[in-house]
């Protein structure tokens, strides 16, 4: 139920209206000299791509309905889909499963390919083919964070070596059974999945004959599904100021308490949770602004966080997370600090908007740092992270009470029901 929600509030959080003109190109021919076409959809700044196939086999063509509806499609803020409607146009010319030369492309992928012949002919040699090629450079191009081939007609989303979660997500909504394939030679998904570790590829076996329109809809809502579950955070850049005289002062704190010389946050290891205290952002980003002494160890640098997360979801940026900010006492040299708009932990648990927004936040960090999930951690847990570091004696001891770890127990259960981000898979 708390996955749901959360899909739900991620949804409600994503653009809606007509997608932007699709972009095409074409990548490649074909062994008798056809095109193979890509168009994009959505803005080519996009830090995170979907390529979704149409047919690979030319006797396999449903799936192609697919890919001409999500060019009506507007993808989620920060993804956009590749899509091409056919890998195979001189197979689909033919209606033969294989292309010119009789070879099924599926089995011609350079990954544990061995020689077949019969329906499965994978051709003189691994990725032989012009289709084959086209389809690799183009991938190794654009190398999208997830691509779905479509298949027919077993009726089933294939379980494959790539992210179990986005898997299941599509089989939730298609309403197909997530079955596993023997493991074929020189399919196409496995080769992505052994050359791409960080992306994921699989394939989805439609029924056989042509989907009905209900039928598509469906499966290009689950596609948008697919993209709002590994779609980035929108984060807006609201920086308080941090001028030489703060980084001086970053730099004299982090000598006093780690022994390190520097402003910087070099090599972040963990990332800590925090709640305000304040019902509103404003008071928030005013407190960070004011370098001051704090109130309870009236130090310098002014206490601040790198992130807020607003109770509408919206996330601040406001210190870049390659400077330290003074957050958590013992893990600044190492910790991102995102703060979130609330007078509690439950408060900010209880907003479906807020904890989608902190938990695709927080997930996006992780893949870009490579931080294991036990290693994001609520304030109140600082003294326990094995990162914790302190030269002052005095303070050894001193943790704050936001985010205990029954809380974030929980916080990080729904962590690991999130599709992985690309560092940690």
């Amino acid at each position: 139920m708390l996955l749901a929600t959360f899909f739900a509030s991620v949804a409600a959080l994503a653009p809606a209206g007509a997608a932007l003109p699709p972009r095409a190109e074409t990548i490649g021919t074909t062994a008798e000299g056809r095109p193979i076409r890509a168009e994009l959809v959505g803005s080519r700044r996009a830090r995170t791509k979907i390529l979704v196939v149409g047919s690979i086999h030319g006797n396999e063509p449903a799936g192609r309905a697919i890919t001409r509806r999500l060019r009506r499609v507007r993808p989620p803020s920060g993804t956009a889909f590749w899509v091409i409607d056919d890998a195979n146009p001189d197979g689909s010319a033919a209606g033969s499963r294989h292309n010119a030369h009789g070879v099924d492309l599926n089995r011609n992928f350079p990954y544990r390919w061995q020689p077949q012949d019969g329906v499965y002919e994978s051709g003189p040699g691994p990725a032989s083919e012009p289709e084959t090629q086209v389809l690799q450079r183009f991938i190794e191009r654009e190398r999208p964070r997830v691509t779905l081939w479509y298949h027919q007609a077993l009726r089933m989303v294939v379980a494959a070596e790539g992210d179990a979660k986005l898997e299941r997500l599509y089989a939730r909504g298609s309403a197909l059974p997530r079955k596993r394939l023997p493991a074929y030679h020189g399919t196409v998904s496995s080769w992505q999945n052994s050359s791409f570790p960080d992306d994921t590829a699989f394939v989805v076996e439609l029924p056989g004959g042509r989907l009905d329109p209900p039928g598509v809809r469906r499966h290009a809502r689950t596609v948008r599904s697919l993209a709002r579950a590994i779609a980035p955070p929108r984060v807006a850049r609201k920086r308080i100021p941090y001028g030489p005289e703060r980084r001086a002062q970053m730099a004299a704190y982090a000598q006093r308490h780690y022994g390190i010389d520097d402003y910087r946050l070099r090599d972040p290891k963990v990332i800590v949770e925090h709640y305000t205290v304040t019902d509103t952002f404003p008071p928030v980003f005013n407190y960070f602004s004011v370098n001051q002494p704090d109130p309870e160890l009236h130090e310098l640098p002014g206490v601040c966080s790198h992130y807020v997360v607003d109770r509408d979801g919206t996330v601040y940026e406001l210190v870049p997370p390659r400077i330290m900010c003074r957050h958590t006492v013992g893990l600044n040299y190492t910790a991102i600090g995102i703060e979130h708009v609330g007078q509690s932990d439950a408060q900010v648990m209880g907003n479906p908007s807020q904890r989608a927004a902190s938990l695709r936040l927080t997930r996006m960090l992780q893949g870009r740092y490579g931080i294991s999930t036990k290693n994001v951690i609520g304030h109140n847990e600082n003294r326990s992270s094995p990162f914790h570091r302190e030269r002052v004696a005095s303070l050894r001891s001193q943790t704050h009470g936001d985010f205990p770890k029954p809380v974030m127990d929980g916080y990080r259960r729904l962590l690991r029901r999130l599709p992985a981000p690309a560092s940690l898979r």
